[in-house]
């Protein structure tokens, strides 16, 4: 076991084991795990160091839900990997399971997958690539403790990627990079590790380098363990075989690779001896990567990915809560409200939150505090997800993320904790950058309008304003992909046809600051005010400049484009 001023762990069998049903692989052996570095645990509370909580982050069409799916088929929690684009009958990517991600063939949601493997618990949480859903994304990566980072071999990095990174970067969350698609014709492997190195000033360790690419891609070698990656022999295109070997200069390299051979040898001695070693501690704390060539859609890679997140990404850390750090040790349970899902089942018109545990035992039944509002809260039906799916959970620990069943006690942002008082912090909503007016097809519908657009806003992915003169509802976005996607799910979930039209307002602003200044500016602007569902006022400016302006002439009002609620 390596030591520096963290341990890593690796899992060891003991419960609780999330309840999700686990199925081994037919037909196709699985590549060979490392062995485990198993910490003796002796209680209970230390069964969070065999927690794995991390996201997929990607630009669109990189590959993130592909690589989802493969990582959920190499660890045995399903039999079958769906694709991203299925027609017919074919099936679909579990993660993207809204009708619209299924349609367009992309992901409009954060989803939660919790899953087990070689005694490992991870809990993966596949996030939107689009940047019109980065509020999403933005609070999906408060509740983990790692990233995949995917890069397209032909693109290299991409506009959200690097703003993805970035904030995993503000966070100093531990990268592991996958360089997806190597099957195909793309950019030379170095140029790629020194644009990662550059562009995001990371040390970069190869872990998994290519052999060929494109047309004559032949498979993968496994730099730490001397190991070949190659097809199944059955001609599919798809990773099945492992070969062992001493070292690059093991003569059955050439018989495997034939004249290539050679100039595999000298780029992987180029690949082992020009870039940092791997450090532990540096990975850790954000400033190395180790980076992984392969391809989702056949498999290559995926399997070693998945063991080297249980080997080296870390255990549940501490979260702040205000001045202070809460130890996933501690014996208290607490956690936060990371996102909130309407309609999961539409049979049932649910509503789920997302609860990352932040510390303690979670057992089903337990009472917790909802700190916004000082209510208890019993919590009598916890589940487990897998993307849709989902399975009562009976305990979890620090590190795993459970649904909770509610119809409006909690939102996103809320702490729940057995202690009084205790506010996670770092989760703000954003001033949108787009409003629209709900104008509906049916007057007729007006109640199921306004259920639907409330269940839609306290989601986190949209705000709803009802202005202080007039009767209208608006809507604020991030991005227009998000306004598609509320009139798609308003149809689909609630039956409700409604155009989002403009409205007059480029910018929203909250108003904080002295009471009495802030009710006084709101008196004398009602035509320009409007309230939020918590009913906190806004400001509704015509223009950016006008919302500067306003801020100019009011230095007693704070006029806010973020907020943390209290």
């Amino acid at each position: 076991m390596i030591l520096t001023d963290f341990q890593v762990f690796e899992p060891a069998n003991a419960s609780p084991k999330p309840a999700v049903v686990a199925f081994r692989l037919d037909g196709r052996a699985a590549p060979r795990q490392a062995a485990p570095l198993t910490p003796r645990r002796t209680t209970m509370t230390d069964e969070y160091l065999n927690r794995r909580t991390f996201a997929i982050i990607s630009h669109p069409d990189a590959g993130k839900t592909t690589l989802t799916e493969k990582l959920l088929l190499m660890s045995g929690a399903i039999r079958l990997a769906g694709e991203v684009k299925a027609r017919g009958d074919r099936r679909r990517a579990r993660s993207d399971w809204l009708a619209i991600e299924q349609k367009r063939g992309i992901s409009v949601t954060s989803s939660a997958m919790t899953f087990e493997h070689e005694g490992c618990v991870f809990n993966l949480l596949d996030t939107p690539g689009h940047e019109d859903f980065s509020e999403d994304t933005y609070r999906t990566l408060t509740a983990v403790d790692s990233a995949i980072m995917v890069i397209d071999a032909a693109k290299g990095i991409e506009t959200q990627t690097r703003k993805l990174f970035e904030v995993c970067r503000l966070r100093d969350i531990p990268i592991i990079t996958f360089i997806n698609k190597i099957d195909r014709e793309g950019r030379d492997p170095f140029d790629l590790i020194d644009e990662i190195a550059d562009q995001l000033a990371l040390d970069v360790c190869p872990k998994v380098w290519p052999l060929g690419a494109g047309g004559q891609f032949q498979g993968c070698y496994d730099l730490d363990h001397d190991r070949l990656l190659l097809e199944d022999g059955a001609d599919s295109g798809h990773f099945g075989k492992v070969v062992e070997l001493s070292g690059p200069d093991d003569a059955r390299l050439d018989e495997i690779l034939g004249d290539a051979a050679e100039q595999a040898r000298e780029t992987m001695a180029l690949a082992r001896e020009g870039y940092a070693p791997f450090d532990l501690k540096a990975f850790a704390h954000g400033a190395l990567t180790p980076i992984y060539f392969g391809s989702a859609l056949k498999e290559f890679s995926v399997a070693e990915v998945l063991r080297d997140i249980a080997q080296y990404s870390p255990p549940p850390r501490g979260q702040k809560a205000g001045e202070v750090e809460v130890l996933p040790a501690d014996p208290s349970v607490s956690g936060f409200v990371f996102k909130v899902q309407a309609n999961m089942d539409p049979n049932h018109r649910d509503r789920i939150a997302f609860v990352r545990l932040c510390s303690g035992v979670f057992k089903r039944g337990m009472k917790l505090t909802v700190t916004r509002t000082g209510k208890t809260l019993a919590v009598n039906n916890p589940i487990f997800f897998m993307a849709q799916d989902r399975q009562r959970a009976e305990e979890a620990v620090a590190g795993d993320i459970i649904g909770i069943p509610n119809h409006g006690a909690l939102g996103v942002g809320d702490t729940l904790s057995e202690k009084s008082g205790l506010r996670y912090s770092g989760l703000p909503d954003f001033a949108p950058e787009i409003i629209r007016r709900v104008r509906l097809n049916d007057p007729m519908k007006s109640k199921q309008m306004k259920r639907a657009m409330t269940a839609l806003a306290e989601e986190g992915a949209s705000q709803v304003f009802t202005p202080a003169l007039g009767a209208d509802f608006y809507v604020g976005v991030v991005g227009t992909l998000q306004l598609d996607v509320i009139e798609a799910r308003m149809l689909a979930e609630y039956g409700v046809a409604a155009a989002l039209e403009p409205c007059g307002y480029e910018a929203v602003r909250w108003l904080a600051g002295d009471a009495a200044k802030v009710s006084a500016f709101v008196a004398g602007n009602q035509g320009s005010i409007a309230h939020d569902r918590y009913g906190s006022p806004v400001y509704l400016a015509r223009s950016q400049w006008d919302a500067g302006y306003a801020a100019e002439k009011n230095p007693d009002i704070k006029f806010l484009k973020t907020r943390e609620r209290v």
